[in-house]
Parts: C-alpha cells; sequence; structure tokens
C-alpha cells in the first residue's frame, strides 16, 4: 500500500530524531545539561498548571491537555470552584500511588462535569514524538511527548501516555466514563504500566514528589487510610494563571525535541560516570530523567 508524502513524514521524522548522531560520547548527564542552550528549555504554561498546597509543603503539577484536554479542562474549572480546597490525601499504597480528593464530595463543582468520557488514548497523528531506540515491554514504541513519557503504535495510529513515576491519572471505578478529575493519584512506586490504556493520565508532578512519596502508608485495603485524622487536609488547589504572577514558581522544563535532550538519553543509556563499570546500552522511558531547574 502507498502511502501518501505527508504520512511517510510523520512516520519517519520521530524516527530520525530518535538516531541522530549522539554528541554524548563520554559525557555524564551533569555535562549534557551543562552545556544546554536557553532554546532547550521550556517555561511552564501557567494554564496548565496547578498548585496544591499541603501542611508539608507545596506541590505543582503540569497538565497535559494534547493527550487529556477534556481532563484538563475539568481540572482548570474544580480548581476555581475551590473544589479540592478542605478534601484529603485519602490513600497511599506502597510501592504503588498516593491518591487525594473525591469523586462524591457534596461540594459545588462550578462549571466541572461529574463524569467525563475517558482519554486513554489518542491518534498518533500530529503529537512531536521523540522516540527512544529502544524496545519496550507494553508498546510498540515510547518516547516523549513535550516532555512527558508516552507511547504509541502505527499498527492502529494510537498514541497515550504512559505510567512513570510521578505521573498524576484521574481516579475512576469500573465504568470507563465514570472518573471526572475530582479524584487523582500519583505513582510512587515502580511504574504501572499495566494501567496504560486502562485510566486517563492528565500530567505529572514536577517538584513536590518528596512530600507525597513519604505519606505515612494506609493501613486499610488497597492503602486507604482508614481514620479520618489519618489524612493529609489539602489547603488549597489553584491554577497558576489564578495566582498572582509574583507567587509562581520560575520553573523550566528541559525540551525532549532538542540535540541536548538526544544526547542525555544517550547519556544515560551508556553511563560514563566513574562508578559505572558496564554501562546498560539500553534505556526504559521511565528511567530516562526529565530536568527541571
Amino acid at each position: 500500500m502507498i502511502k501518501s508524502a505527508r504520512a511517510v513524514a510523520l512516520v519517519a521524522l520521530p524516527l530520525l530524531i530518535a538516531t541522530l548522531p549522539s554528541q554524548a560520547a563520554g559525557r555524564t548527564m551533569a555535562d549534557v545539561l551543562a552545556a544546554s542552550k536557553p532554546s532547550d528549555w521550556r517555561p511552564l504554561d501557567p494554564n496548565n498548571t496547578l498548585y496544591m498546597d499541603l501542611p508539608g509543603g507545596r506541590v505543582i503539577i503540569e497538565l497535559q491537555p494534547e493527550f487529556a484536554p477534556r481532563h484538563a479542562a475539568n481540572l482548570r474549572a474544580l480548581a476555581r470552584a475551590r473544589y479540592f480546597d478542605g478534601l484529603a490525601i485519602t490513600r497511599s499504597q506502597e510501592n504503588y500511588v498516593v491518591q487525594w480528593g473525591e469523586s462524591d464530595a457534596k461540594k459545588p463543582m462550578g462549571d466541572a462535569h461529574k463524569a467525563l468520557a475517558p482519554e486513554f488514548t489518542r491518534s498518533a497523528s500530529g503529537l512531536q514524538f521523540t522516540a527512544l531506540p529502544d524496545r519496550d515491554t507494553y508498546a510498540a514504541q515510547t518516547g516523549f511527548v513535550n516532555g512527558f513519557p508516552a507511547a504509541r503504535d502505527a499498527a492502529n495510529g494510537s498514541a497515550w501516555m504512559v505510567h512513570c513515576y510521578g505521573m498524576v491519572g484521574a481516579g475512576r471505578d469500573n465504568d470507563v466514563d465514570s472518573g471526572s478529575g475530582a479524584e487523582l493519584y500519583v505513582v510512587t512506586g515502580n511504574a504501572p504500566r499495566q494501567l496504560d490504556r486502562n485510566i486517563t493520565l492528565v500530567g505529572r508532578v514536577l517538584q513536590g514528589m518528596d512530600i507525597l512519596s513519604t505519606m505515612p502508608r494506609g493501613k486499610g485495603v488497597m492503602g486507604f487510610y482508614q481514620k479520618p485524622e489519618e489524612r493529609t487536609p489539602i489547603t488549597q488547589i489553584r491554577l497558576a494563571a489564578d495566582v498572582p504572577e509574583a507567587q509562581r514558581a520560575r520553573l523550566e522544563v528541559l525540551r525532549t525535541d532538542t540535540q541536548t535532550f538526544a544526547d542525555l538519553v544517550e547519556s544515560r543509556r551508556n553511563r560514563q560516570d566513574e562508578w559505572y563499570k558496564v554501562p546498560a546500552g539500553h534505556i526504559d522511558v521511565c528511567n530516562v530523567p526529565l530536568p527541571i531547574r
């Protein structure tokens, strides 16, 4: 079957990016980052950044509307409705997830919807997908889209975000359209990739994983807290765009569509740190660092 020139370009371009000659030979990740240019970094979009304030500090979450536009919009609406204020961390399961919010809290939801259609996957067409060169166990191909770990399948043309440490998803019941973002979880253990394409991922934690990953483990089933006093209250969740500019976090994320990122990946596939004696020559999507400064 003959494909159009445009279709061929869509498939071939990310593969070309993944196989660009690396300049990372003999360099560590620190060396690569030290040589980065200002254009290798991008600022956070305040309309896709959430601040969750807890007694232990602030957690910063970046939303990914390219994969979950309806859920991202719903989370903005929930934040503006002050829905999460006064709710709590309800679950901390060892080597798995920390969960917060309540899907059935008796609170005004503003313009948010109580339930949404699932956004487990989307079309791979139109995504600027930076592919990794190594095979993956769970997907035909893995890589990154605008800083988020992702996968895609050329056979059916689909793409999806993957469950790496720090990724944030919208909890649901058995019905696929039972989630809204009113109840969220973050991966705090080994990557539970079996969840991929079974639940909507909405973004990732950029700052504050030290707070979430050290939450006391719940003693109930699946790590749920059994007593109200075991829960950690949420002071508030705000959209960065609604916070005065002077009070916003000045963070930048390394772009994943650059030569610097390609060099970073290679520096981790074949570690040059003095301690390493046998480079792996391979890397998993969830083991690629995503630098923030």
